[in-house]
């Protein structure tokens, strides 16, 4: 198993958290992994993306041209990242800050409504977890349970009270997908 992930959106949406939470949980699950950060000066407001791998096998090389599966949080990152889609790949993607779909019909495009899920929930700051929660449920990577311990690894000590929470938005996400 080899799968081969790009996160995008606007840097402050959590692109990047997710990203690591991500390779830790893989770590957890005791997986080969990559995460490879990219963002311009302006970290909030900017854009933002990650590549991460994880595999059963070692990794050659974390750059990657090219993506199994695409988590796409803004217009810009779609118009940047669809056509980078492997076919018979994964494109989600939240349609609240996207105003042209998706068009390619080789892949599978699943929208997401994270943003409004996040309005459920109460916690804007948990929208990365709803996200993480619907990539899981259609690519069962990792376990929740490595999520868990690889998020209360990535967050400060003072934001463990957080951790019942990002759970909720994970499991919230797994709802949403169909």
């Amino acid at each position: 198993m080899k799968e081969e992930i790009i996160i995008a959106g606007f840097g402050g949406q959590g692109v990047l958290s997710m990203g690591k939470i991500l390779a830790y949980a893989g770590l957890m699950d005791n997986l080969e992994v990559t995460w490879m950060p990219s963002y311009g000066p302006e970290q909030r407001g900017g854009t933002a993306n990650v590549t991460v791998i994880i595999s059963d096998k070692p990794i050659s090389s974390p750059v990657l041209n090219r993506y199994d599966t695409a988590v796409i949080l803004n217009q810009q990152s779609l118009d940047k990242f669809e056509s980078k889609v492997k076919t018979g790949g994964t494109l989600i993607y939240d349609p609240y800050s996207i105003h042209h779909a998706p068009t390619r019909t080789d892949i599978n495009v699943l929208p997401v409504n994270a943003m409004e899920a996040t309005f459920e929930l109460s916690s804007a700051k948990s929208y990365n977890m709803v996200l993480l929660g619907a990539l899981l449920k259609v690519k069962p990577l990792v376990s929740v349970d490595a999520v868990m311990r690889g998020l209360k690894k990535t967050l400060p000590e003072r934001h463990h009270h957080m951790l019942p929470v990002n759970k909720d938005a994970i499991m919230r996400g797994m709802e949403l997908v169909k």
